[in-house]
Parts: structure tokens; sequence; C-alpha cells
């Protein structure tokens, strides 16, 4: 009897210590990084341009298909029978199968088919916001050991292998990419994704973040010349935001929150909120 009930208790001493190993591979939810303030270089602009970035934070992980869901949940307007047709194409959430289901297989997997206002919406929901091209192009310009990737050996080739391969039918969960030298996860290789000012280069001429406020814009270039024309994965986000309109949804576009540092001056570079 003793050794039938040892056996049982280590029987769930394994059951529990497998339950703990399957959730530690589940990402934190509400977790961000923060990015110090910095530059960024736009790819198309004038002779020594740079658009200064403030401090912010920036989710460590795409939003996933159980995040939207729950907004969706919290915001019925957004369900996918419900959506205004002014802000969301006939494409929307087309990959659930139900309104709102989806298949358990893609709980984790970042959340596409969704527009720029309901990308949007979500990040204000959650007291957030889209990321500006400057902020996210400064956080995709990070190496894995160093916050300039061009200068970290074979970075632009691994960047260009990941932007090149072509999307499964069934996206892999978060988190399973690269973790980048801020600690973000999936920031190439996984999904493209909305930035708030996507549309804003082409007409104004320049890439300076929130530059304009009419968002119906578009992304293409301000000048002539590419600053760096090794960064051929760069190119193919600039030619995907000059392609958008907000109302699109796009089987491998999704997106993730940012919101503001409150200490625009503090240093450190990887530690989560």
């Amino acid at each position: 009897m003793n050794a039938l009930k040892t056996g049982i208790i280590a029987s769930g001493l394994i059951f529990l210590c497998f339950r703990l190993s399957a959730q530690a591979d589940i990402p934190v939810k509400g977790k961000m990084a923060f990015i110090p303030a910095g530059k960024y270089i736009p790819m198309y602009s004038s002779e020594n341009e740079t658009v200064p970035v403030n401090a912010f934070y920036i989710d460590r992980f795409p939003v996933t298909n159980s995040d939207f869901r729950r907004f969706t949940d919290q915001y019925p307007e957004w369900e996918k029978e419900n959506v205004k047709k002014l802000f969301a194409d006939q494409g929307y959430l087309k990959h659930w199968t139900g309104n709102p289901q989806f298949e358990l297989s893609l709980a984790q997997s970042p959340v596409v088919n969704v527009s720029w206002f309901a990308a949007q919406k979500y990040c204000e929901c959650q007291g957030k916001r889209l990321p500006t091209i400057a902020e996210w192009e400064m956080v995709a310009e990070a190496g894995l050991t160093r916050p300039d990737g061009q200068n970290e050996a074979g970075f632009n080739r691994m960047i260009l292998d990941l932007a090149s391969k072509p999307n499964p039918t069934k996206l892999p969960a978060v988190g399973t990419t690269q973790q980048n030298y801020y600690g973000v996860w999936d920031m190439h290789g996984l999904v493209w994704e909305w930035t708030y000012d996507f549309n804003s280069a082409l007409t104004t001429g320049e890439s300076r973040g929130n530059a304009t406020s009419d968002n119906t814009l578009f992304c293409g270039g301000g000048s002539l010349l590419a600053k760096d024309v090794n960064n051929y994965a760069a190119f193919l986000r600039f030619a995907l935001r000059s392609s958008l309109k907000a109302k699109y949804t796009v089987p491998n576009v999704g997106f993730r929150c940012v919101k503001d540092a409150e200490n625009p001056d503090k240093k450190t570079s990887s530690k989560s909120e």
C-alpha cells in the first residue's frame, strides 16, 4: 500500500513538473521591454537627417489570437461579424472559423488579418499605442548581442533569411524566432507588423514619425538614395507599408503595442516593466 501511495505521489510530481515546464515556455503576458532614447536614421532621407526617439516600452511579443479574443469579448463591436466596413475589409479575422473562435493550436500564434484601425484600438484599450516607424525600426535594428545589429557579424544575412521564408499555413507561436538585445522577440521572421505612421513618408517627403496627423497616407521614400543598400529586409518592409491602407487586413501582418516611458533619461536597456 505504501509503495502504491509512493508511486502515485511520484507520478503526481512528474506531472506537476511537466506542467511547470510547459508553462515556462508560454510568454508572460503584459511584459514590456524598455528601449532607451536614441535616434533613427530613415532609409530614405535627406543628408544627415536623423529622427530623435524618446525612451519607450515595447511589448516583448506580438499580440496573439488569444489576446485579441479577450479584446473582442470586451468590445464586441470589433468582433468578426460586427466590425464596420469603414474600419476593416472583408478579410478581417478570416482565419477565425467562428465568432470569435479559432483553432486552439493558434491561441499563442500572432493575430493577423487585423486592420490598422483594429490594431490601434486594441492598443488604446490597453493604455498603449502602436509604435511609430522610427520606434519599430530602431528596435528592429538591434542584433542578438548589441543594439546596433548592422555591426554584428551575420546580422543582415540572418534577417534576410528570416524575412524571405514563406509563411506557413499555420503561424507558429510567438517567442519562437529570435530574442534581440533588448529582450524583444519576433521582430523578424514571424509576421510583418503595423506601425502608427505606416503611411507617412510618401506624402510628407520625410520619415519623421508623427510629422503628419493624416493616417490615411502611405509610407514610401523621402529621397532618391537609400542610406543602407545592404539592408534589403528594410526595403521589403517599406515596400509592404507603401502598399497598405488602414482598413486592409493581411494574412501575415500583425502588431504589437508600445507606450511612452515615464522617465526618458532612464539608462537601463533591457529590463522588463
